[in-house]
């Protein structure tokens, strides 16, 4: 994998970080685009025996359904775009993505809980490959089992951050609500994923 600029360096983890990834431009127009042609949804999860609403809208593109948050995401097909950005991330990292999960964080209110990319369809050490367009917000790394906060890196327009190695099985990422304004921001989310039988 290339080396990117390493904001910070976390034990038992491979995280690099390009901040500008792509210039303003392209990544203004390929904000638009895919904000104008996403059939967003907001799937329910079951917490605690009650359903709750996902606090931001999703979209899932590639060749394989892909399940995470006791769901069952079916593919939908490449749009040309989504298949040029692919493209472009492969070559970057020299691995094949054959998924994206595509996240709208409207406002401040829109979130993702504390997580690890770690479902067994994304194999041993999963490869996650994260484009950001739109607002900056803060993600934020703990230790799997810790509640403190270990680093915080604010996530920019044009921005990408390849998590790899044995991340997912030593930390898990959040982007926390907020009272700050913010722009809406999409975070596309690349990754190989190997259906499970």
């Amino acid at each position: 994998m290339p080396l990117f600029d390493a904001p910070f360096d976390l034990p038992d983890a491979e995280l690099r970080y390009l901040p500008a990834w792509l210039d303003g431009a392209t990544a203004d127009r390929w904000l638009a685009r895919l904000l104008a042609e996403t059939p967003w949804e907001r799937p329910q999860v079951r917490l605690y025996g009650r359903l709750h609403p996902v606090p931001r809208q999703v979209a899932w593109y590639g060749d394989a359904a892909y399940r995470y948050s006791g769901l069952t995401h079916p593919p939908q097909p490449w749009t040309p775009l989504l298949a040029e950005i692919r493209a472009a991330l492969e070559a970057l990292v020299g691995r094949p993505l054959n998924g994206v999960l595509l996240n709208h964080y409207r406002d401040g209110r829109d979130s993702m809980g504390w997580h690890s990319d770690d479902e067994a369809e994304l194999g041993r050490d999963p490869l996650i490959v994260s484009l950001s367009l739109g607002g900056t917000r803060r993600f934020d790394l703990r230790r799997v089992g810790q509640t403190r906060i270990e680093r915080s890196l604010l996530l920019e327009h044009g921005s990408v951050l390849v998590m790899a190695g044995a991340t997912q099985h030593h930390w898990q990422h959040q982007v926390a609500k907020t009272r700050k304004p913010c722009a809406p921001r999409l975070n596309l989310t690349f990754r190989q994923v190997h259906p499970q039988p």
